[in-house]
């Protein structure tokens, strides 16, 4: 969708359809930067959410099966955020909201942290605001605004992300403070771990051996790149009787690149359909 025609659809009183738009992604922070230009929230464990003001949906457009109750009063513009139990809940939360039929019970602890309003003109201070405005005018207690706060020095910046590490969370995400909403992947959003991530497409099963004798030892995945390799840690019982589909796309943590280019010590996290990226 062109800019001309988000900002069409932002002018005219219809709802704009988050589906029909590429979603923003993430970069990867690194040194030299100023943290000042930028505000800072904490990286969510979560499954990534677009509101196309109508329908909730997964980061690949499929739809999300949440109670009716849930999504009413919502506003009818698009939101991104991030679905969320709370920290290190993540698997808990992917099966949940992943259910064909949703369980009532199981949603009510449910929130939708959103932190952007995709498609919308202007930079990200201005989205800030308007978001806020957005959340506080609808009064849902489950729909909030991922708190944003500011940053001034490097050295802040790092002691943040230890005091987040320290208390269960994953890392921090950076919005530039004067940046235009651009739907791919740039340096508009950047986030910063302890580990790097990345993913893979899920090429084929590899069949496990001693106590994992009859059933996948390891997945093989290809990159963006064409590299293949091989992910055999990070997987629970359960994945590793029911491993990700062949074409999935899966998330997976690593220390380094080799020389040749090679993830050192890759680890599987989760199949790709939400998480902050």
């Amino acid at each position: 969708m062109s800019f001309a025609a988000v900002l069409s659809a932002w002018l005219s009183p219809g709802p704009v359809s988050a589906g029909a738009l590429e979603p923003m992604l993430a970069g990867r922070w690194h040194d030299g930067l100023d943290p000042s230009a930028y505000w800072v929230s904490e990286k969510l464990d979560g499954v990534r959410a677009h509101w196309d003001g109508q329908q909730l949906r997964f980061r690949s457009g499929r739809p999300i099966a949440a109670p009716p109750w849930f999504v009413a009063g919502f506003p009818p513009i698009p939101l991104d955020g991030e679905l969320w139990l709370g920290r290190g809940r993540f698997d808990q939360l992917s099966g949940l909201v992943r259910r064909e039929a949703a369980i009532e019970q199981d949603w009510r602890r449910v929130r939708y942290m959103v932190f952007d309003l995709p498609g919308r003109p202007g930079p990200f201070n201005e989205r800030l605001h308007a978001l806020q405005e957005q959340v506080a005018a609808v009064g849902v207690s489950h729909l909030q605004a991922v708190p944003q706060f500011r940053v001034e020095t490097r050295t802040a910046l790092a002691a943040t992300l230890t005091r987040v590490i320290a208390s269960g969370g994953e890392g921090l995400m950076l919005h530039r403070a004067d940046a235009e909403w651009q739907p791919g992947r740039g340096d508009a959003i950047l986030k910063l771990t302890p580990f790097l991530d990345a993913e893979a497409r899920v090429v084929a099963h590899l069949p496990g051996k001693g106590r994992y004798s009859g059933v996948m030892g390891a997945l093989e995945v290809e990159s963006a790149e064409g590299r293949r390799f091989r992910l055999g840690t990070g997987f629970s019982d359960a994945e590793r009787r029911d491993p990700p589909a062949i074409g999935s796309v899966v998330t997976y943590r690593y220390r380094e690149l080799t020389a040749r280019g090679a993830p050192r010590f890759p680890v599987f996290l989760r199949v790709r359909d939400g998480g902050t990226d």
